[in-house]
């Protein structure tokens, strides 16, 4: 009875503990304010089955919540050990506010890149009204720009049916962003999907759609239609600052030229160099 009982840490135990420890699978809860939402269920299966043959590697960050832990970050990794049958699964646990505990679980997720856009926007969005981050803030906690923070917050604005086509996959942030300007997003989308449009013909179909077929404010749309080669560079800076989270600029000298990456910090240099590399972050 003494080993079984020395094998149920309480919360408050674990709580005082330092380092890896062993938790009980059932006494471990997802965070409901988890960015993630959707869970690739072949990928879970191969990880749970890579669990099954070596272990859980990385240990899962939980915090002390009532009588049991919640989640911090891995989540994923909580899903696929029970697939696998585990009973027990490595920890660590640490005391997190609200605030930080869905902090860690965004960059935790941005990362490794698992979150879709409309989540990274949806976890922006509650930091922003929940705990008062400004996107500068916003853009420093995840080594972004703050316009690539300002440009995921607008894609909150498009119609819940384009929403779900971007979260499942059907629609990129470059179909996303280009379908904000247009005059019947949720229409458009569906063409887009449809015809497996590429970023580049959704910009033209949008701005094509406007009356008189010119563009927003200040005559962009105007410019870019007029100046074909021109609209392509822009279209493409728009892509790469999406994919990396900086912004780009490309200067194109006709036999050659230079693409520019901006970055505000030593972090977010890193952060440029370990996506272009590859390595994991």
């Amino acid at each position: 009875m003494g080993d079984t009982a020395r094998e149920q840490p309480v919360a408050g135990d674990a709580q005082r503990s330092t380092g890896v420890q062993l938790l009980p699978v059932a006494a471990i809860r997802p965070h409901p304010g988890q960015p993630r939402r959707h869970f690739d269920e072949d990928a879970l299966d191969d990880l749970a089955a890579s669990i099954g043959a070596r272990g859980l590697i990385q240990p899962i960050v939980v915090r002390p919540q009532g009588e049991g832990w919640q989640i911090v970050a891995g989540e994923r990794r909580w899903r696929a050990a029970q697939r696998a049958r585990l009973h027990e699964v490595p920890v660590i646990v640490r005391e997190f506010t609200d605030a930080e505990t869905l902090e860690v679980a965004l960059v935790e997720n941005i990362q490794r890149e698992d979150l879709n856009a409309i989540e990274e926007a949806e976890a922006y969005k509650r930091l922003a009204d929940d705990f008062g981050h400004t996107q500068e803030a916003l853009g420093r906690l995840v080594n972004k720009s703050r316009s690539h923070i300002a440009n995921l917050l607008r894609l909150l604005d498009l119609p819940v049916p384009v929403r779900t086509a971007v979260a499942e996959g059907a629609l990129s942030m470059g179909h996303a962003r280009a379908l904000i300007t247009a005059n019947d997003p949720e229409a458009l989308s569906r063409e887009v999907i449809r015809r497996g449009l590429s970023v580049r013909e959704t910009e033209q179909m949008a701005r094509a759609a406007r009356p008189h077929g010119g563009g927003g404010s200040g005559g962009s749309g105007q410019g870019a239609a007029s100046g074909g080669g021109n609209a392509d560079i822009e279209a493409l800076e728009r892509q790469l600052g999406d994919m990396i989270g900086v912004k780009v600029r490309i200067v194109d000298g006709g036999d050659g030229g230079t693409v520019t990456l901006h970055y505000a910090s030593l972090d977010q240099l890193d952060m440029i160099c370990q996506r272009l590399s590859g390595e994991p972050i």
